[in-house]
């Protein structure tokens, strides 16, 4: 097979690849995502407060319990809440608000849940100021909320859900503060369970304690629970356009690193369940995810499953945990709710950080990633940082390209004996294909020189296109003049156009092929190319018409000293 042909068939496939995997309606819903105001609190409908049927059941008592802090009540280290609670009885004041420098949420009391979190860093529009970004909340058409829990034999859920008190109905993070706890507090037959949120600045990371006084005179013993309860919406942080990315549950197991679930994986299979040590179970979508994250030391339950609403839930549940009468003890769980910032979410469980999806070539989008964030710490412009990372890859391939090159080189050169022999064998296939076999051997040209090189380079370019589509440090990332934000499509479509002319330039350079109907195909492909990337997010452009801008001026110096040396051998 010649190279023309090779390559024209692998340029085709990509296309039809990423067409398929990026293709969705001409006319795509639109999408509210329900995003309220951080001074409006949302109201509660009669959803707010999950069933007794919608918790998970608790994990057989047989299991070894978890390890708890402990201590006697005597000995004065006792925790004490943060303030005095008070009683909030009416439904409008359930909702209790926080917002520290990284989240602005609701807690509704009946139960500890939280049932609204926005990120004010991280705009909804990038044009409207002070309109943050939404990820949970609870209004009608969008319900995504984080329940959280005790069950059990002692469980303050066991039986319906927890009533508990607050000591304010408003919570602020100080500029001065790098801390915040808020307490819920519910006693019950002689045991009082403090509920205690814990928030740190700059971190998407909530810790969640139990605290546990028991004075009933009895042993007292729980399982800690987790849920997330979503419905089916669409990903209001989509980029739009072709760039379709997962959406749907995400957790891991001891054999099994990642797990994906989709809702069509829940609706055709019904529920599915793993047990692991530590471990966490999520949701993830387009540049964000949450993530319950329970104690490590327990043996944990994971379920994905549907509820008799169509919500679709993910849960986890702990293995028991003991508190003896007469003393405290304390279990502690996170929460994640943010950005998919890779070495965050390394540091916080192992392979959380594979929920920012790399598809199969994670293993080079990673580095890639790395290389990326490095030199953005350097520029400080993630248009920039695109381009240089470009010059890198070329840089590497260097080598290969002059391989590809010469052999394009060769094939150009022989294509006036090419003619001649499809002129003496005319339709004779056979013949014609051991002429040509012949005349590649004593021109000691290896036909197949241009398409190694490709399918080489092949692997790293999908990576790096899955890795400037899931970085979320694209998101609303300006590059220069018009170009304000990376990850959506250019307003003006300037970038594909200019794409599409690199891509015919380079055509016009290799070697026309010698079939009428490859050649007309190889001419229209830069137009396809065009249409199909004027959808794609800016910055996915830049970096292909960078790419085939540096492959034009290296296919002109790699080629020009090839003819020179040529033309050197002949004199």
């Amino acid at each position: 097979m010649d190279i023309t042909r090779f390559a024209l068939y692998t340029a085709l496939a990509i296309v039809t690849y990423l067409m398929l995997l990026q293709w969705q309606e001409d006319y795509p819903p639109v999408v509210d995502d329900g995003s309220t105001s951080s001074l409006e609190i949302p109201q509660l409908t009669n959803s707010d407060t999950p069933a007794v049927s919608d918790l998970p059941t608790a994990l057989p008592t047989t299991l070894p319990p978890t390890s708890v802090d402990t201590n006697n009540t005597a000995s004065g280290d006792t925790p004490v809440l943060t303030s005095t609670p008070v009683a909030v009885t009416n439904n409008t004041s359930r909702l209790i608000s926080i917002t520290t420098d990284t989240f602005d949420l609701r807690v509704d009391l009946n139960g500890g849940d939280i049932v609204y979190l926005a990120l004010p860093l991280y705009l909804k529009q990038i044009d409207v100021p002070d309109d943050p970004f939404v990820m949970l909340d609870n209004v009608p058409g969008r319900n995504y909320v984080a329940q959280s829990g005790l069950i059990g034999p002692n469980g303050v859920d066991a039986n319906g859900r927890a009533a508990y008190q607050s000591s304010s109905v408003s919570y602020e993070m100080n500029e001065s503060d790098n801390s915040l706890d808020v307490d819920l507090v519910t006693t019950s037959n002689g045991v009082q369970v403090i509920k205690r949120f814990h928030f740190e600045r700059d971190s998407y990371l909530i810790g969640l304690d139990y605290i546990v006084e028991n004075n009933s005179g009895s042993e007292w013993q729980a399982n800690a629970y987790g849920q997330i309860k979503r419905d089916s919406f669409e990903d209001p942080s989509s980029a739009g356009g072709m760039s379709r990315t997962y959406l749907g549950f995400v957790t891991t197991a001891e054999d099994d690193p990642y797990i994906e679930v989709e809702f069509d994986d829940i609706d055709d299979d019904g529920s599915s369940t793993v047990e692991t040590p530590g471990g966490w179970v999520g949701f993830s979508q387009h540049y964000f995810v949450s993530a319950w994250i329970p104690n490590v030391e327990s043996q944990n339950r994971f379920t994905t499953r549907k509820n008799g609403s169509n919500q679709y839930i993910g849960e986890f549940t702990s293995s028991a945990f003991n508190v003896a009468s007469g003393e405290t003890g304390s279990h502690g769980v996170q929460y994640y709710a943010g950005p998919k910032e890779q070495y965050v979410l390394e540091e916080i469980s192992p392979n959380l950080e594979l929920s920012i999806d790399y598809s199969f070539l994670w293993f080079i989008a990673a580095p890639i990633y790395w290389l990326l964030s490095n030199i953005n710490s350097f520029v400080g412009n993630f248009g920039i940082s695109i381009i240089l990372l470009t010059v890198c890859v070329k840089a590497a391939f260097y080598k290969l390209s002059e391989t590809q090159y010469r052999s394009m080189a060769g094939m150009r050169r022989l294509q006036p004996k090419m003619a001649q022999l499809k002129e003496s064998y005319g339709d004779d296939k056979m013949k014609m294909q051991k002429a040509t076999m012949d005349l590649y051997k004593k021109e000691k040209i290896n036909p197949f020189g241009g398409c190694l090189p490709m399918l080489v380079q092949m692997p790293v370019f999908i990576a790096l296109y899955w890795v400037l589509l899931e970085s979320v440090e694209l998101r609303h990332a300006p590059f220069f003049l018009w170009l304000t934000d990376l990850s959506v499509r250019d307003p003006f479509f300037i970038l594909p156009l200019l794409m599409g002319a690199t891509m015919y330039l380079q055509t016009s350079l290799s070697p026309a092929p010698a079939d009428p109907m490859q050649a007309k195909m190889m001419k229209l492909m830069p137009i396809m190319m065009t249409v199909l990337f004027l959808w794609f997010p800016a910055g996915l452009v830049l970096y292909w018409l960078t790419n085939g801008a540096l492959g034009i001026l290296q296919q002109w110096f790699i080629t020009r000293r090839i003819e020179a040396a040529y033309e050197a051998k002949k004199a």
